[in-house]
């Protein structure tokens, strides 16, 4: 309840701004952001580190798998956090404390059931945050109403990747990956998964960011998952280990565009 009277209080507010005249401030331009076009305006999305990144719209910004080393001091505070799991290069409660606000403007934080059940994670969204709305694979909910935008949870996992004991890496269930979807557009991100059914049968992505490591896939059979789904521009991420030139030779003559970003670079960086 908590989590919804933040964004109705939130909405309002907007409106008030607006009938007043004041305008949204500008994004500033930020190294390596990508600049994605829709009927709602432009979304603008910045690679921090590994698996964090930052998305813009103007008046909003949505931090996912905000963690370490990522430093915040150039950084904005959140409006929405989105976790996909609890791995801690996924899921940190002292990032989550560095960006977020509380109160009824503060910040929302939308994650899986593992996340929110974390002690350390739970206490610092009590405390720090407007509270979190929890989902779960499948399901999806608009989150903001003042922009339209909203987040669907997409199933993340891994079958034939295992840790030594034989136990997956990422059971299924566990964490999330995300669609967003911004007026006309749909932006995937996978978080840590293999090339699973679910994800090959994804329909009208545009833009999809895809994970490539020792613990999920390789480039290989990353490319091999894109190609079943096809968006139109595709940008590997999480890729710590890997080639992803690998990957986009692997893509070349399908008519998805490849993006190659540094994910590692010492900007954002401790």
């Amino acid at each position: 309840m908590k989590f919804f009277l933040a964004i109705i209080a939130c909405a309002a507010l907007a409106v008030s701004a607006s009938a007043q005249g004041r305008g949204m401030a500008a994004i500033p331009d930020r190294p390596q952001q990508q600049t994605f076009d829709t009927s709602k305006g432009a979304v603008k999305i910045t690679p921090l580190y590994n698996a964090s990144m930052l998305i813009e719209i103007p008046g909003t910004q949505i931090y996912i798998d905000l963690a370490k080393p990522v430093v915040f001091d150039d950084l904005p505070v959140a409006h929405f956090l989105l976790i996909t799991d609890t791995n801690p290069g996924h899921m940190d409660a002292d990032a989550i404390d560095a960006v977020s606000s509380a109160g009824a403007r503060g910040t929302r934080v939308v994650a899986p059931a593992a996340v929110l059940k974390d002690p350390k994670v739970s206490k610092t969204i009590e405390d720090n945050t407007s509270g979190a709305k929890e989902l779960a694979n499948g399901e999806s909910d608009m989150v903001d109403h003042r922009n339209g935008w909203t987040v669907e949870a997409a199933p993340m996992y891994t079958v034939n990747h295992k840790m030594p004991n034989g136990q997956p890496y990422y059971p299924k269930g566990r964490g999330n990956g995300y669609i967003l979807t911004f007026g006309d557009k749909r932006f995937y991100f996978s978080g840590d998964t293999e090339g699973t059914p679910e994800m090959r049968s994804l329909k009208n992505i545009d833009f999809a960011f895809v994970c490539m490591n020792a613990h999920t896939m390789s480039p290989e059979e990353a490319a091999d998952a894109v190609k079943a789904f096809h968006p139109k521009v595709v940008i590997p991420y999480d890729y710590q280990g890997s080639d992803p030139q690998i990957f986009a030779k692997a893509l070349e003559g399908t008519g998805i565009e490849v993006r190659l970003l540094d994910w590692y670079s010492d900007k954002y960086k401790k």
